[in-house]
């Protein structure tokens, strides 16, 4: 296993080319088993069920939803923008957003960060580059009286939740019907109660 250092560091939204660099597509045979996960449980442990075919899904391809695309629909310069490095390699970058009322999933609580954004370099993963972002998004958002964190993923994307219930995040919300044009994927909303100790 690669035990490399990860340095995260805060960084502004000039950042944004070198951040997008970074590819968010992911490949997946599976689905998280929602029967087996039910909502308001860790699902660390989830079982899985396998797709009836492989697919490659990136976000970043969906029109509006690049992050170079992201300072035309909102004022990203109060967001915390964070870049993991490795030898001096970009591997990663993490978003959080909180007090910005034009993005409707902070749900205009002032106790609420929203982890918009979280991506890790495919030859990275699994090798705790995301848990080093996350911790420093949570002792960043704990720091300015945030008493919740909030992230959202998909039923698809299994690696990343059991990366949130491995990090204390609960299963809230389960919405099938979230994304019109993506039918065949249910948003899940995950929440952690911050308490500013280590996790």
């Amino acid at each position: 296993m690669n035990r490399l250092v990860t340095i995260v560091r805060a960084e502004s939204a000039a950042s944004l080319p070198d951040y997008a660099s970074v590819s968010i597509a992911f490949d997946t045979t599976e689905r998280l088993d929602l029967a087996a996960a039910g909502v308001d449980q860790a699902a660390t442990d989830a079982r899985v069920v396998p797709l009836s075919a492989p697919i490659t899904k990136d976000y970043d391809a969906i029109a509006g939803n690049h992050p170079l695309d992201w300072r035309s629909r909102f004022d990203v310069r109060p967001w915390l923008f964070l870049g993991a490095y490795r030898s001096g390699r970009r591997v990663g970058g993490a978003i959080v957003i909180s007090g910005d009322a034009t993005v409707q999933m902070v749900e205009g609580r002032d106790d609420l960060a929203l982890l918009w954004d979280l991506r890790v370099a495919p030859d990275a993963r699994g090798r705790g580059v995301g848990s080093a972002l996350l911790r420093v998004a949570q002792d960043w958002a704990w720091a300015r009286g945030h008493t919740t964190m909030k992230v959202e993923t998909q039923d698809i994307n299994v690696a990343a939740c059991r990366l949130y219930a491995r990090h204390g995040f609960r299963l809230c919300v389960v919405d099938a019907t979230a994304y019109p044009d993506f039918p065949d994927e249910t948003q899940l909303l995950w929440y952690k109660t911050l308490a500013g100790q280590p996790d």
